[in-house]
């Protein structure tokens, strides 16, 4: 495991292998390095590419600066693009999709985006979001209660 500071001071945790052209794997909102699917994905990755895996802040060894911010996780992704040599592949799944989506918007360094599971309903087979989502959400992570569901049912 090695470690970056990004912009705001926040430690990234991040692991780096293989050989090769630098991929960077985003993971979902509830994984990180040691647990989610970008594990197996970096192992058959490994023998084409040099891939960097990280803990999003406030998972795995992150650290978790508040308050949070989607401006914070770009942030996160540019000083691991920096790392990787100034460029690099993004891959990301589920949550990490919408991030890596955002950050390919911001940051030119991104070469290359790959994108599975982006939680975006782009059609009318869910019911809409309910108008006071957002800050419910809000509320929600102001009071570190990241995992309570029940409150958008």
């Amino acid at each position: 495991m090695q470690r970056v500071i990004s912009q705001d001071g926040t430690p990234i945790a991040f692991s780096r292998a293989g050989q090769g052209q630098p991929v960077i794997l985003v993971d979902g909102a509830l994984c990180y390095r040691a647990s989610g699917p970008t594990g197996p994905l970096a192992a058959l990755l490994t023998p084409h590419f040099t891939v960097i895996t990280y803990d999003r802040r406030g998972r795995g060894d992150s650290g978790d600066t508040l308050p949070y911010a989607v401006e914070r996780e770009v942030e996160d992704i540019a000083v691991l693009l920096r790392e990787a040599g100034g460029s690099a592949l993004v891959y990301g799944i589920s949550s990490g999709a919408a991030l890596a989506l955002e950050a390919a918007s911001r940051l030119p360094a991104i070469r290359k985006l790959a994108l599975y599971e982006a939680p975006f309903i782009v059609d009318d087979t869910h019911s809409p979001l309910p108008p006071d989502y957002l800050s419910r959400l809000k509320e929600l992570i102001a009071f570190n209660r990241r995992t309570r569901r029940s409150r958008f049912s």
